[in-house]
């Protein structure tokens, strides 16, 4: 991974910065890209990398991190895309605005990445991971929305891997369970739902960012040249183990 350039989309959330801190200890080049510039700004300076505030959903704004990414460090190897929401509750409870803004943050900004990344990468190959949730394939109560729309994101990478193998593009999904980042507070807040959602795990806890992080980081890694196509449960066996 040393020396290689990559772009982290979702930069400043809490698996995008542990992703962010463990390319650039491992020599990895990095560009940038979340919507708060501020924290942007912190995150930059910490590891000497440029950025861009930009809305990962607008196939320019991602365009502009690539064209900054080349700019900057000669280069384009791979692209994450971290960006995401999470909105627990039932459809029959849901405004329809609420749904279309979920599909726009989780699923357009995936396919926005595919969409500019593929173009950039068609002559060198390189990696794309993109990120979805244990619960687009295990049925879980009051997640029809996010549900649909991870859903979304791994047919998209799994049909885009196929697409663009010849041309040496990897592309891959994590998919976690819960992890204790700021997106999940409203859950990790409450005791209560705290303690019900460890025992939906079969490990009986929760994940942390960098168990995420370094999946993804692997995925990333020229070293697996030969994996594409997967989708990597993060996720203490929700998504595949019944334990009890």
């Amino acid at each position: 991974m040393e020396g290689h350039a990559y772009i982290v989309l979702g930069a400043t959330g809490g698996i995008g910065s542990a992703l962010v801190d463990r390319i650039h200890a491992r020599g990895g080049k990095i560009v940038l890209g979340a919507r708060d510039e501020e924290r942007l700004k912190a995150l930059g300076s910490r590891v000497d990398s440029p950025f861009r505030s930009i809305d990962a959903a607008e196939p320019a704004d991602v365009q502009s991190l690539i064209d900054l990414c080349l700019e900057t460090h000669g280069r384009f190897d791979g692209i994450v895309n971290s960006v995401g929401s999470i909105l627990l509750r039932p459809a029959h409870m849901m405004k329809i605005e609420d749904f279309d803004q979920t599909v726009r943050v989780n699923l357009r900004t995936a396919f926005a990445v595919v969409q500019t990344a593929t173009k950039a990468l068609r002559k060198e190959g390189g990696s794309i991971v993109l990120v979805s949730t244990a619960a687009a394939r295990t049925g879980l109560p009051n997640h029809e929305a996010i549900a649909a729309a991870k859903a979304g994101v791994q047919g998209l990478a799994l049909s885009a891997a196929a697409s663009y193998a010849s041309a040496g593009i990897r592309v891959n999904v994590v998919a976690p369970g819960l992890i204790d980042t700021p997106l999940a507070a409203s859950i990790t807040g409450s005791e209560k739902a705290l303690e019900a959602s460890r025992g939906m795990h079969p490990l009986g806890r929760i994940g942390q960012p960098d168990e995420v992080a370094s999946a993804i980081e692997w995925l990333l890694d020229p070293a697996q040249s030969f994996v594409t196509g997967q989708i990597l449960g993060v996720d203490g066996g929700l998504g595949t183990v019944r334990s009890r």
